[in-house]
Parts: structure tokens; sequence; C-alpha cells
């Protein structure tokens, strides 16, 4: 393995190969060597120095090793021009996770994501792969049927095909998207749902499982999980959410990939609360931290841009803007039965205020009951009365209305039902956001101008 250390790097130096090596190990691979170089900026050609390129072939030499799995993206002429020295297949970060994701994808979903986002990978690296570039030329005779005249190159040929495999790969994927935007749509009418991320590893699934008994697939190993799986969680009181565990992130993720898992954790995105699991006893655990908050960061600006994009063409004019909020975010400080002693534990209490600490798989265990408390709480929302008009053909609203809150008076007018009800307001403005047309004595809505709460 090899890496380039520059000033804005971001990798634990205290084990600077560990999650790489790691990665390798998921991938099949046996480390056998590393070596790393410090620079103010890459070198443009080989990335690292020409000296260490000559290093690294001599070191690949000796350990008899037939790759050589860099820190980083590489660029398509980088690698030729690493390869050319070396003489051994040269990888970098985004091809070895990519083929990580590719050996773990069991769903259609999944494979399709995985499928899209190499080709997106490879797409801009076709012309480092092809050395015939030599014009195909009409020959004459059967071999020469459609490609007589001045021809085209491979490569262009090449091009052609992946831009239209990945047009087929993207309406494919849409079209499942779409069923799960709707499925996740209405299961957040319905319930208060929470989403589980955190950094791979971080003990996501096991809290999953301890939570739910949902059995989902918890291992030691980066990308245990790559399906997001949902079950019902009791949270007491009578009240039941809806707990989603989903994939891991890494850092240095490469971006295609986010894009084409945005629907994998389309569950977290759209969460009214989101649990970010952190191994406390890793060493790393501030970068796994930081990497964890900005991928969210990047992924609800997609998120939001998307939603806004949707309302501006559903809505009344192109000023709309979508009413889809960030969820909460609750950060639990997992592991701490293997810390030892309360320092570091202290230190990130300070960090993040509010943050809970946890074993994830004692059920019961150091902060399961305080977690439970806030998650019922925040899922009940604030029960309050509210005096509601509805029209009677919005059938779907008043269903909700009717199973989510506790009516105690029904009127019914010239084509609308007026309902005295207790419920919460988060329910409410779920019902806001997905179109309803309500009239709620006392208050003036934003976009329809009718009343409010009492």
């Amino acid at each position: 393995m090899a890496a380039v250390r520059l000033p804005s790097s971001n990798y634990d130096p205290r084990d600077p190969f560990g999650e790489l090596g790691s990665l390798a190990e998921q991938a099949g691979a046996v480390v056998v060597g590393t070596l790393e170089q410090r620079l103010e900026r890459p070198v443009a050609g080989t990335y690292m120095g020409s000296g260490k390129v000559v290093e690294l072939k001599a070191l690949a030499k000796e350990l008899r090793a037939d790759v050589i799995i860099f820190d980083h993206d590489l660029s398509p002429r980088q690698i030729a021009n690493i390869e050319k020295v070396v003489e051994v297949k040269v990888l970098d970060r985004s091809e070895l996770i990519l083929d990580i994701f590719a050996a773990r994808a069991t769903t259609t979903e999944a494979k399709l994501q995985v499928e899209l986002a190499q080709l997106e990978y490879t797409y801009p690296r076709l012309r480092a792969m092809w050395t015939h570039l030599e014009r195909i030329v009409g020959a004459g005779g059967l071999a020469g049927i459609g490609t007589r005249g001045p021809g085209e190159q491979q490569l262009e040929i090449d091009r052609r095909l992946a831009q239209k495999k990945q047009l087929s790969l993207k309406r494919d994927l849409q079209e499942i998207q779409d069923r799960k935007r709707r499925m996740v749509q209405s299961r957040i009418l319905d319930h208060f749902t929470v989403g589980i991320v955190g950094y791979t590893n971080a003990g996501k699934s096991t809290l999953f499982n301890t939570l739910t008994a949902g059995g989902a697939y918890a291992d030691d190993r980066l990308f245990a999980t790559l399906v997001t799986r949902t079950r019902e969680w009791d949270v007491g009181g009578g009240t039941n959410v809806q707990l989603s565990d989903t994939v891991g992130f890494v850092r240095d993720l490469p971006h295609n990939l986010i894009a084409s898992f945005k629907a994998t954790l389309e569950e977290a995105t759209h969460a009214h609360a989101l649990l970010i699991v952190l191994d406390v006893s890793d060493p790393a655990a501030e970068l796994c931290y930081n990497t964890v908050t900005a991928t969210l960061d990047e992924l609800f600006k997609e998120v939001k841009h998307e939603e806004d994009r949707l309302a501006k063409r559903e809505g009344d004019g192109p000023t709309t803007r979508s009413t889809w909020q960030e969820p909460r975010r609750i950060v639990l400080l997992n592991k701490i039965d293997a810390l030892p002693d309360n320092a570091a534990l202290l230190v990130w209490q300070r960090k993040i205020p509010g943050s809970i600490p946890i074993v994830a798989k004692q059920s019961g265990g150091p902060g399961h009951g305080e977690l439970i408390a806030l998650i019922r709480e925040l899922a009940e929302g604030g029960v309050q009365q509210y005096t509601i008009e509805v029209a009677l053909g919005d059938s779907r609203t008043i269903d909700v209305l009717e199973k989510r809150g506790e009516v105690s008076n029904r009127e019914y007018g010239q084509g609308t039902a007026t309902l005295t009800v207790k419920i919460g307001k988060r329910q409410l403005d779920q019902l806001r956001s997905l179109g309803a047309r309500m009239k709620i004595a006392g208050e003036v809505s934003q976009r329809e101008g009718w009343a409010k709460r009492e």
C-alpha cells in the first residue's frame, strides 16, 4: 500500500494505513508492505515523487506484490505512469471501495447502484484503458459492413456505449427510487421514523438488533451492512417508531458512490431523527465523527436541492420551496465499556453537548433508557387539542387524524368535516408537508392562508 501525505490529508497519524489495510483485507487482499511520502503538493504525473516510485517498484519486487493500492484517488494518466515504472497493477482508493461494494451488493437496487458508480468511475478513464486507438476502416466484404468510410476510433465507440449504458442504469434506478420514495413518504406520514448512521463498523447494526430484534447482519468488519433495513421499535407509552439501519460511511468516499447510494440512505435523509453511532474506543474516533458529519452535510445539501426542485415543479411558482427539514441529530457515544477510564468519554461529552453514552450490545444497558425516553418525547411531538376542518374528499388526511389522534368530536358541513382532535404538532406538520389542506382554528398557514391552533 502507498500514500502521499499532504498538509490537507485526512488520515489517522497513529495508524496511517489502518483503514486502507482493513479495506484491502475486506476485498480479499493480504497486505505485505507499506510506503508513504510527505509532500507539500502531489506530483502531476505520478502523484508521488519519481524517486519514491522507483523505491515502490523495488519494494513490490522484494515482497512479490501483485497489486499496489494508493490511499487516494489517482487520475488515469497517473495510474498508467506509475504502472509503467512499477510493472504491477495499481489501484486507487475509489476503485478498491467500489470493488468491496460490488462484492457485497445483494439486492437489485444495490447492484444497479454499484454498476452505475463503477461506470461513472471508468468513463473518464477510458482513454488510459485503451491503447488500440487506431481507426477502424472498411476493408471490403462482409467484414467492412458498417465500417466503410473514415470509420471512428475505438475510444469513441466505447464512450458512446458507456453513455448508453449509463442512461439505461439511471432509468432503471429512477424507477426503483421513485417507488422507494413513495414508500418512505407514506411511512413518515404514518410513523415517527429514526435512522441509524455512523462510520462503518461503529456498532450500528448491533444497536439495531438490540433495540428491535431486527436480524440485521452485524460483524466486526467494514461495510457489514449495505442494505437499509427498517423494523418497528417500541419506545414505551403505547408509542412505536420505525427504526432503520443504514450503510456505514468511510472517509474520502467517492463522490459518485455517494450520489449512487443516496437512495440507499433515503430512510436516513427523510427520517425525523438520526442516531449517529460513534465508537469512542476507536483511537481515530474524531476522524470518524468528522467524516460522518461532513458526509451528512453533503447528503442533506443534495436532498434539499432536489426537494426544492421537485417543489418548484409541482408548486405554484418559481419561488416555491420544499417543506423538507433536516432530521434531528442525536450522537450516541458507543463502546464506553471498552474505554480504560472515563477521561475520553468526558472529553466527548463536553465536545458534543447532549450526546448519550451507550453500550449498543447490552439490551437495557447504559444510555438505553435515556435514548428511549428522548425518542418517545420526540415521537409524541407535543400533543395538544386542535379544531381542524378538512374537505370530505381528503380521505387520507381524515384517516390519519382518526388513526394518529384522539378525536373527541365530529361535525359535518357541506363538503367538509370538522374534527376536535388531540394530536401532536409533528403529525400536523407532516400532513401539511404532504399537501393536506386543513383549516386549523386560530392560525394562518404559510401556503394555504388558513387558520392554525387554538
